[in-house]
């Protein structure tokens, strides 16, 4: 089984919109109080109080007449929140976030409902057909289906974007299917010329989305500027902004998508460059190209639909000297400037392209790290033939389930 999410928009009538503003503000603010209550019981007392703790905190408050609006929300999205914020002190105290900060009402805007199915339409288990779904306190939701949902939903979110958007997610469990064994393994060098860089020669012009909008978001931005705060022409320009935002990266996400999709769907082992997408972004020359190219979030596609499609990814050390490395005799250089994008082998006098070059080394050294874990494993593509193809199947890799990481 894999957990998936789909996501609609969907369409609520005035009533409903006053409703979700009401459940949005309820839910930011639970939050905020459970953690200002969090916050003053360390600093106090030294007490950590847990989700247990603070579910009966919010419960008494809720009975007194001060907080007594808190009833006008449904019950769940205050529990979801608790939730969240349990969740992100895990995360602090295992050092993969920072300390959990208080919610602002320009943040994003969401609330999310544990599944019930008394409170689900047919749609769950019915095709796009269906027109609504219904939930607590807000009635039937008209959505926009553009496609089937084929598990069995887990969650509910609604959320609310920056330009005033409104989408539903359906977090679902599915039944993993392999896709047929391919016979390819690519070696990719991803960057900021060049978005992706296969083994094989080919070359993935990033789409730059933000960097063709940047000249019409500035000029917004100056127009947003010279308006009076809080006047009705200054929230039209900030629409206007945020409906840009979204737009790049729409742009940017369906791109990096399709091309992570084509990328699994054609190579059955992909090798990747472990790189410190957040240490290279410090670097103010390249950080506006780099956030643009978004290289985390497509190594993140091709990690997840991975381990959808049975395939491998093996991830190589950042410190792999994989540019300035001869991927003929391995001949390595002291030095290579970002600036040289050939440079000819002093050994053996081969005419190298930097990047593809970068990309057949990375193939070379995640294939050693593979035949570490796995043994004698055959291969395909980049000159690689098994002598029995019939031989490899996906769960030689990683039995279907997910990503292996190989370092």
């Amino acid at each position: 089984m894999i957990q998936r999410s789909y996501r609609f928009r969907f369409y609520p009538t005035r009533a409903q919109q006053q409703q979700l503003a009401i459940e949005f503000g309820h839910a930011r603010f639970v939050y905020n109080f459970a953690l200002n209550a969090r916050n003053k019981a360390w600093q106090r007392r030294k007490e950590s109080l847990n989700y247990v703790g603070l579910s009966k905190l919010i419960g008494q408050i809720k009975k007194t007449s001060r907080f007594d609006f808190l009833r006008q929300a449904t019950a769940a999205c205050h529990t979801q929140k608790l939730i969240d914020l349990d969740k992100a002190f895990k995360a602090f105290f295992d050092g993969r976030a920072r300390f959990p900060k208080f919610k602002s009402k320009h943040d994003k805007q969401s609330i999310r409902y544990q599944l019930d199915q008394r409170h689900i339409a047919r749609a769950f288990s019915n095709t796009p057909g269906a027109e609504s779904i219904q939930l607590p306190k807000l009635g039937k939701l008209k959505l926009r289906w553009s496609r089937r949902v084929a598990g069995v939903p887990k969650m509910v979110t609604l959320s609310k974007t920056a330009s005033g958007k409104f989408y539903v997610s359906f977090s679902c469990e599915e039944v993993f299917e392999a896709r047929p064994a391919v016979p390819m393994v690519v070696g990719l060098d991803v960057g900021i010329k060049d978005l992706v860089t296969v083994s094989t020669g080919e070359k993935i012009a990033p789409v730059k989305s933000y960097h063709k909008a940047q000249h019409k978001l500035a000029r917004l931005q100056r127009v947003l500027a010279r308006r009076k705060k809080g006047s009705n022409r200054r929230q039209a320009i900030r629409l206007k902004i945020a409906r840009l935002h979204e737009r790049i990266a729409d742009i940017r996400r369906d791109f990096h998508h399709k091309t992570s999709s084509r990328l699994i769907s054609e190579n059955q082992v992909i090798c990747l460059e472990d790189l410190n997408v957040k240490g290279m972004v410090k670097n103010h020359k390249l950080a506006r190209a780099l956030s643009d190219n978004a290289l985390g979030e497509l190594r993140r596609m091709l990690e997840y639909k991975a381990g959808w499609s049975g395939r491998d990814i093996v991830v190589v050390d950042r410190w792999y000297p994989s540019s300035k490395t001869c991927s003929c005799c391995e001949h390595k250089l002291k030095a290579l400037p970002l600036s040289v994008r050939q440079w000819r082998c002093l050994k053996c006098e081969t005419l190298h392209d930097r990047d593809i070059n970068a990309a057949n080394n990375i193939l070379t050294e995640g294939l050693k790290q593979y035949r570490e874990v796995h043994g004698n494993c055959p291969f395909w593509g980049a000159g690689i033939v098994p002598d029995d193809a019939s031989a490899y199947t996906p769960s030689m890799g990683i039995n279907g389930q997910g990503v292996r990481r190989v370092a």
